[in-house]
Protein backbone atom coordinates (compact mmCIF):
# COMPACT_ATOMS: atom_id res chain seq x y z
CA UNK A 1 0.00 0.00 0.00
CA UNK A 2 3.24 2.33 0.23
CA UNK A 3 1.86 3.14 -3.83
CA UNK A 4 -1.19 5.05 -2.74
CA UNK A 5 0.26 8.23 -1.19
CA UNK A 6 2.35 8.85 -3.93
CA UNK A 7 -0.52 8.12 -6.76
CA UNK A 8 -3.27 9.72 -5.08
CA UNK A 9 -0.87 13.16 -4.66
CA UNK A 10 0.00 13.02 -8.14
CA UNK A 11 -3.61 12.42 -8.94
CA UNK A 12 -4.77 14.93 -6.78
CA UNK A 13 -2.01 17.94 -7.75
CA UNK A 14 -2.62 17.36 -11.64
CA UNK A 15 -6.26 17.12 -11.74
CA UNK A 16 -7.50 19.67 -9.37
CA UNK A 17 -5.14 22.70 -11.57
CA UNK A 18 -5.75 24.20 -14.68
CA UNK A 19 -5.76 22.26 -17.45
CA UNK A 20 -8.04 22.21 -20.67
CA UNK A 21 -10.53 19.83 -18.85
CA UNK A 22 -10.74 22.31 -15.69
CA UNK A 23 -10.89 25.53 -17.65
CA UNK A 24 -13.70 23.66 -19.81
CA UNK A 25 -15.55 23.16 -16.89
CA UNK A 26 -15.41 26.56 -15.88
CA UNK A 27 -17.10 27.65 -18.77
CA UNK A 28 -19.38 24.86 -18.65
CA UNK A 29 -20.68 25.79 -15.05
CA UNK A 30 -20.70 29.88 -16.29
CA UNK A 31 -22.97 28.73 -19.14
CA UNK A 32 -25.00 26.25 -18.48
CA UNK A 33 -24.82 25.43 -14.31
CA UNK A 34 -23.40 22.58 -12.55
CA UNK A 35 -26.23 20.40 -13.02
CA UNK A 36 -25.93 20.52 -16.87
CA UNK A 37 -22.06 20.18 -17.13
CA UNK A 38 -22.91 16.89 -15.26
CA UNK A 39 -22.51 14.96 -18.02
CA UNK A 40 -19.47 16.58 -19.29
CA UNK A 41 -17.67 15.82 -16.04
CA UNK A 42 -18.28 12.54 -16.27
CA UNK A 43 -17.21 11.89 -19.75
CA UNK A 44 -13.84 13.41 -19.06
CA UNK A 45 -13.36 11.07 -16.03
CA UNK A 46 -14.71 8.12 -18.43
CA UNK A 47 -12.13 9.36 -20.59
CA UNK A 48 -9.55 9.36 -18.19
CA UNK A 49 -10.12 6.18 -17.10
CA UNK A 50 -9.63 5.09 -20.74
CA UNK A 51 -6.43 7.09 -21.12
CA UNK A 52 -4.74 5.18 -18.03
CA UNK A 53 -5.95 1.90 -18.80
CA UNK A 54 -4.79 2.56 -22.59
CA UNK A 55 -0.60 4.03 -20.85
CA UNK A 56 -1.25 1.23 -18.31
CA UNK A 57 -0.77 -1.64 -20.74
CA UNK A 58 1.53 0.12 -22.70
CA UNK A 59 0.47 1.80 -25.42
CA UNK A 60 1.71 5.34 -24.71
CA UNK A 61 5.07 3.82 -24.37
CA UNK A 62 4.64 2.97 -27.97
CA UNK A 63 3.50 6.53 -28.93
CA UNK A 64 5.87 7.90 -27.17
CA UNK A 65 8.58 5.62 -28.94
CA UNK A 66 7.36 6.82 -32.55
CA UNK A 67 8.57 10.38 -33.22
CA UNK A 68 5.97 10.87 -35.72
CA UNK A 69 2.96 10.10 -34.05
CA UNK A 70 3.95 11.76 -30.93
CA UNK A 71 4.47 14.92 -32.84
CA UNK A 72 1.31 14.73 -34.84
CA UNK A 73 -0.30 14.51 -31.19
CA UNK A 74 0.96 17.62 -29.94
CA UNK A 75 -0.16 19.22 -33.28
CA UNK A 76 -3.32 18.07 -32.97
CA UNK A 77 -3.61 19.09 -29.24
CA UNK A 78 -2.35 22.25 -29.79
CA UNK A 79 -4.87 23.04 -32.87
CA UNK A 80 -7.95 21.92 -30.87
CA UNK A 81 -6.42 24.19 -27.75
CA UNK A 82 -6.45 27.17 -30.43
CA UNK A 83 -9.60 26.30 -31.40
CA UNK A 84 -11.12 25.87 -27.82
CA UNK A 85 -9.65 29.30 -27.01
CA UNK A 86 -11.59 30.58 -29.48
CA UNK A 87 -14.29 29.29 -28.92
CA UNK A 88 -14.24 29.81 -25.19
CA UNK A 89 -13.94 33.59 -26.04
CA UNK A 90 -16.87 33.62 -28.04
CA UNK A 91 -19.04 31.72 -25.76
CA UNK A 92 -18.28 33.82 -22.66
CA UNK A 93 -18.68 37.15 -24.52
CA UNK A 94 -21.85 36.35 -26.08
CA UNK A 95 -22.96 35.03 -22.38
CA UNK A 96 -26.21 33.69 -22.14
CA UNK A 97 -27.58 29.91 -23.30
CA UNK A 98 -28.68 31.45 -26.58
CA UNK A 99 -30.76 29.11 -28.41
CA UNK A 100 -28.91 26.18 -30.06
CA UNK A 101 -26.46 26.27 -27.02
CA UNK A 102 -25.65 22.73 -24.55
CA UNK A 103 -23.00 21.59 -22.87
CA UNK A 104 -20.54 19.29 -24.38
CA UNK A 105 -22.03 15.92 -23.89
CA UNK A 106 -20.51 12.86 -22.02
CA UNK A 107 -19.30 11.03 -25.41
CA UNK A 108 -17.60 14.21 -26.84
CA UNK A 109 -15.83 14.61 -23.37
CA UNK A 110 -14.57 11.20 -23.53
CA UNK A 111 -12.97 11.94 -26.41
CA UNK A 112 -11.73 14.93 -25.68
CA UNK A 113 -9.18 12.95 -23.21
CA UNK A 114 -7.47 11.92 -26.78
CA UNK A 115 -6.68 15.44 -27.57
CA UNK A 116 -5.67 16.44 -24.33
CA UNK A 117 -1.89 16.87 -23.75
CA UNK A 118 -1.95 17.48 -20.29
CA UNK A 119 -4.27 14.18 -19.75
CA UNK A 120 -1.67 12.04 -22.03
CA UNK A 121 1.11 13.69 -19.87
CA UNK A 122 -1.11 12.65 -16.44
CA UNK A 123 -1.61 9.45 -17.98
CA UNK A 124 1.88 8.54 -19.62
CA UNK A 125 3.86 10.02 -16.13
CA UNK A 126 1.33 8.29 -13.52
CA UNK A 127 1.07 5.03 -15.93
CA UNK A 128 5.11 4.61 -16.11
CA UNK A 129 6.06 5.72 -12.39
CA UNK A 130 3.13 5.48 -10.19
CA UNK A 131 1.74 1.78 -11.13
CA UNK A 132 1.11 -0.22 -8.27
CA UNK A 133 3.31 -3.63 -7.91
CA UNK A 134 0.70 -6.07 -7.59
CA UNK A 135 0.40 -9.97 -8.26
CA UNK A 136 -2.07 -9.90 -10.86
CA UNK A 137 -1.06 -6.88 -13.58
CA UNK A 138 -5.18 -6.86 -14.68
CA UNK A 139 -5.68 -6.28 -10.64
CA UNK A 140 -2.49 -3.65 -10.44
CA UNK A 141 -4.13 -1.80 -13.61
CA UNK A 142 -7.99 -1.88 -11.91
CA UNK A 143 -6.38 -0.54 -9.06
CA UNK A 144 -4.36 1.76 -10.42
CA UNK A 145 -7.34 3.25 -12.65
CA UNK A 146 -9.61 3.66 -9.62
CA UNK A 147 -7.53 5.46 -7.43
CA UNK A 148 -6.94 8.02 -10.02
CA UNK A 149 -10.18 8.27 -10.98
CA UNK A 150 -11.93 8.14 -7.81
CA UNK A 151 -9.39 11.73 -6.88
CA UNK A 152 -9.75 13.02 -10.41
CA UNK A 153 -14.01 13.09 -10.27
CA UNK A 154 -14.42 15.43 -7.00
CA UNK A 155 -11.02 17.61 -8.43
CA UNK A 156 -12.67 18.29 -11.64
CA UNK A 157 -16.12 18.73 -9.91
CA UNK A 158 -14.81 21.67 -8.09
CA UNK A 159 -14.32 23.60 -11.25
CA UNK A 160 -17.49 23.46 -12.85
CA UNK A 161 -18.98 24.16 -9.20
CA UNK A 162 -16.72 27.25 -9.30
CA UNK A 163 -18.33 28.30 -12.69
CA UNK A 164 -21.76 28.15 -11.42
CA UNK A 165 -20.78 29.89 -8.45
CA UNK A 166 -19.00 32.88 -10.18
CA UNK A 167 -21.92 32.93 -12.44
CA UNK A 168 -23.80 35.90 -10.70
CA UNK A 169 -20.63 37.63 -10.41
CA UNK A 170 -20.38 37.73 -14.02
CA UNK A 171 -23.80 39.81 -15.08
CA UNK A 172 -21.85 42.65 -15.57
CA UNK A 173 -20.04 43.16 -19.29
CA UNK A 174 -16.85 44.40 -17.84
CA UNK A 175 -16.10 41.78 -15.03
CA UNK A 176 -17.22 38.59 -17.76
CA UNK A 177 -14.78 40.52 -20.37
CA UNK A 178 -12.04 40.12 -17.81
CA UNK A 179 -13.12 36.35 -17.00
CA UNK A 180 -13.01 35.68 -20.54
CA UNK A 181 -9.88 37.28 -21.45
CA UNK A 182 -8.27 34.54 -18.30
CA UNK A 183 -9.93 31.86 -19.38
CA UNK A 184 -8.29 32.73 -23.04
CA UNK A 185 -5.11 33.03 -22.21
CA UNK A 186 -4.95 30.22 -19.57
CA UNK A 187 -5.91 27.98 -22.72
CA UNK A 188 -2.93 29.37 -25.07
CA UNK A 189 -1.16 28.81 -22.16
CA UNK A 190 -2.30 25.17 -22.39
CA UNK A 191 -1.47 25.11 -25.74
CA UNK A 192 1.65 26.42 -26.12
CA UNK A 193 3.21 24.31 -22.81
CA UNK A 194 2.66 21.43 -25.12
CA UNK A 195 5.92 22.73 -26.91
CA UNK A 196 7.94 22.82 -23.35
Amino acid sequence: MEFLLPLASYAFVTSITPGPNNLMLTASGIRFGFRRSIPHILGINAGMALLLTLCGVGVGALIQSLPAAALALKLFGTGYLLYLAWLLRANLVAGGDGEHARPMGFFNALLFQFANPKAWVMALTSASVLMPALDSQWLSLAVFCLVFCSINLPCISCWALAGSGVKRFLADPFWQRLFSGIIVLLTLYAAAAIWF
